[in-house]
């Protein structure tokens, strides 16, 4: 069976991976970069194949990753390539739009998915609306009751359940969390919640609150359009708090998974059926999305600072500066994948 989960993980990421590169690819063709080659996965090349285009198409070994290698990326770095040729050499706006390619596509195919899912089966949206509470837990204990809309955590205003779940996985003073609550006749009140702490078997420990959130179903064709927004904007409001809690130290790096953790998502996922298969893919491709478009050298958006700072300052960053970031930031990645 494990067998069987890491080839859809495989599978999965390939996809991904396929989909983000294919947007760089495609825009620095049309603006007519020079492509030396594009390439799933890492490693040694397991196959190639040259185009007629004179571009060769790999597929390397370790299923993780993957590229476009354009010529130019950074300073002119092929005597044999025509100047125009070079992406360093394209207009700003041009080079902004092979970068940020990848990201989009990435955040399209989620729509997508999430689109066809919810026009097939229903997209489930989760409110943060008290649906139930259970007797002696702190929820029940701190006077909430079925019907109550949660408006705030902690001063932070709430929105969807998926965001909600990561106010309450952050850290609190004295793990007392201060809700702002509004009843079903409109009136608002405080409340304090101080939940259980509960280790497992692994030694992590979780918050249990006691509390089952209302969920509306969205069909039909507008409602998957709604279902798709809604859902992509609370995955991605949860995966900034989620960024700002490991940067602030309310949220344990325990909280990040590599390729391990994802594998094991995949695992567990493979019971539940197509739908919630297809809702892992749409998760894991805006996770590839908004981890790319971050400021940090290596990724995509690293590499879009650089040119907004090219823009602001009125010429080019120091080339050999701007590598060498990158470099750094890649060997960083590598370290925290493993």
């Amino acid at each position: 069976m494990w067998f069987v989960s890491l080839l859809i993980l495989i599978f999965i990421l390939g996809i991904i991976i396929l989909v983000h590169e294919f947007g760089h690819f495609i825009w620095a063709k049309i603006f007519k970069v020079h492509i030396y080659e594009f390439s799933i996965g890492m490693g040694p090349i397991i196959f190639t194949h040259k185009g007629k285009d004179k571009i060769d198409y790999n597929i390397r070994a370790i299923p993780l990753g993957g590229f476009v290698s354009m010529a130019g990326e950074v300073y002119e770095d092929d005597e044999k390539i025509d100047k125009k040729s070079f992406m360093c050499n394209k207009p700003w706006w041009q080079r902004i739009i092979i970068l940020i390619a990848g990201v989009t596509n990435n955040f399209i195919m989620a729509l997508l998915i999430l689109f066809v899912s919810a026009l097939i089966w229903g997209g489930n949206i989760s409110l943060p609306v008290v649906d139930d509470v259970v007797e002696d837990f702190p929820m029940e204990k701190a006077g909430i009751v079925a019907g109550d809309k949660i408006l705030e955590i902690n001063g932070r205003k709430v929105n969807n359940w998926d965001a909600a779940q990561i106010l309450f996985i952050m850290e609190s003073k004295d793990n007392k969390y201060e809700l702002k609550i509004e009843n079903k006749d409109g009136k608002v009140r405080d409340v304090i919640v101080q939940p259980k702490i509960e280790k497992g078997d692994d030694g992590i420990e979780t918050k249990t609150f006691g509390i089952y959130i209302k969920t509306d179903t969205l069909t039909g064709f507008l409602g998957s359009i709604k279902y798709a927004f809604l859902k992509f904007g609370s995955i991605v409001e949860s995966m900034a708090l989620t960024i700002e809690g490991l940067f602030t130290g309310k949220i344990s790096l325990q909280a990040l998974s590599g390729p391990v953790g994802m594998y094991e998502v995949i695992d567990s996922s493979i019971g539940y059926g197509l739908n919630y298969m297809l809702y892992i893919v749409a998760f894991l491709s805006i996770n590839v999305g908004f981890i790319n478009i971050l400021p940090f050298p290596a990724f995509d958006g690293g590499r879009v600072f650089f040119l907004i700072i090219e823009k602001i300052k009125g010429s080019p960053v120091n080339s050999k500066f701007e590598n060498t970031c990158h470099l750094i930031g890649f060997a960083l990645l590598i370290l925290l994948s493993i």
